[in-house]
């Protein structure tokens, strides 16, 4: 039997598919060369992250850590499953942002633990629901959804209203969340249980539904909630 591919010439791609160690040494050349260009740039660059991102990076340094009384809102938020029908993330699209306003920042999850972002999409997305709606029509919402929205198909939650925030366990909240990295004080820590003392479910989740996307002011003129 005659070798036909006997005189064929063996190609660099080859050589190296046949050769462990020097798969690896191009493999990690590739890659090297592939970060550099990527990373180097941002230690020169002072202004991509302002023009790229955002005209006022100073505007963006008011993102704050929740409340203790919105991190029980959160809390609620994620026990009832709110995020299986809400995402919280505004693509950079024109249909997106004519809908819901100024696409999603990452700097405004980054004291999210876990953040909301997502894409699924039965009810509309919440990025920017804070400041749009009153607290009276929230809590009508969420005690019977279609007394405001006819069309929805959202579950009513009306033990909220009786249900109350657990002071003690909200400044174990605080303490676990410091661990994560949120710069939460002693201070803010000791006085989370008065921070939610008497305080229902009902109003924590509001109180967590108007804060979201009101800690960056990319709307001159609009009223937002501190």
């Amino acid at each position: 039997m005659s070798d036909h591919n006997s005189n064929k010439p063996v190609t660099f791609q080859e050589k190296l598919e046949k050769n462990i160690w020097a798969l690896v040494l191009a493999t990690a050349l590739v890659v090297s060369v592939g970060g550099i260009v990527e990373i180097v740039p941002l230690f020169y660059l002072k202004t991509t992250f302002e023009d790229q991102v955002h005209p006022n990076y100073e505007e963006l340094k008011t993102v704050r850590p929740y409340t203790a009384l919105e991190l029980a809102g959160r809390d609620i938020y994620q026990r009832e499953g709110c995020y299986l029908c809400h995402s919280q993330m505004i693509r950079p699209f024109r249909d997106e942002k004519d809908r819901y306003g100024h696409y999603s920042l990452a700097v405004e999850s980054k004291y999210d633990h876990p953040f909301q972002w997502g894409s699924k999409r039965t009810g509309p997305d919440l990025a920017r629901v804070g400041g749009k709606y009153s607290d009276a029509w929230h809590i009508q919402h969420l005690h019977n959804p279609r007394s405001v929205v006819p069309e929805s198909v959202m579950p009513s939650y009306p033990w909220l209203e009786h249900a109350t925030i657990d002071g003690a366990g909200m400044e174990k909240r605080l303490r676990a969340m410091k661990v994560l990295g949120v710069p939460y004080t002693d201070e803010q820590i000791k006085n989370a249980p008065a921070a939610v003392e008497g305080k229902t479910e009902m109003q924590a989740l509001v109180a967590y539904l108007q804060v979201l996307g009101t800690m960056v002011h990319f709307e001159p003129g609009r009223s937002y909630r501190e």
